[in-house]
């Protein structure tokens, strides 16, 4: 699929609205958009992290899929889903395909012995910023949801609900990248509870 942007401001926006996937328009703040944008939010801290953080091909190799992943949980956030809709979609496959990472490279860690506070190496410091940025992601989604699930007075109905679980496992993912780009947990900074007491 191609895209062409000519011109990058429009003015569309300049009263407080802008267009969905669907050319619809709501408000900025309504919560489609706010998922949206949080998810936009992970993207480009992923991409400090590519661009800061140090990180071995293997890593970047992870990320940069990752980053046209959010691209797709984007694009579904932000188009309704209706009748007969032939949409871009997230797929549990997307999913599964996070779970797989995460099982591959936890593997390769030093076992937990504490809570991990978010520092280390640079990139390992930047991952943890990407990781809480999904974790906002996933509940701006799931404020969508439950916004969508009033509005049609059942289950949510113009929200595809892969896009939450996509968010929840990828933040999975990024603790288990930082912790690898901490040499495999080795350079963790841990959690000691009440130390300066």
């Amino acid at each position: 699929m191609s895209v062409v942007l000519s011109r990058i401001y429009t003015r569309t926006g300049d009263a407080g609205t802008t267009a969905l996937g669907d050319n619809s328009r709501v408000r900025k703040t309504d919560p489609r958009i706010v998922a949206h944008a949080d998810t936009d939010e992970t993207n480009a801290a992923i991409g400090v992290a590519l661009a800061l953080g140090c990180l071995d091909a293997e890593l970047r190799n992870v990320l940069e899929g990752i980053q046209h992943d959010l691209f797709d949980v984007g694009a579904d956030l932000c188009a309704p889903i209706r009748d007969g809709d032939e949409r871009l979609r997230v797929r549990e496959e997307d999913v599964s395909r996070l779970e797989r990472l995460c099982d591959t490279f936890n593997e390769r860690l030093e076992p937990l012995r504490s809570f991990v506070l978010p520092g280390g190496t640079p990139g390992a410091a930047l991952l943890h910023t990407a990781r809480t940025a999904a974790r906002r992601a996933e509940r701006s989604a799931w404020a969508l949801i439950d916004t969508d699930t009033e509005l049609s007075g059942g289950e949510a109905a113009t929200v595809n609900p892969v896009c939450v679980r996509y968010l929840n496992r990828l933040s999975d993912l990024l603790f288990i990248l930082a912790r690898l780009a901490n040499d495999g947990g080795r350079g963790d900074v841990l959690w000691s509870p009440g130390r300066n007491r």
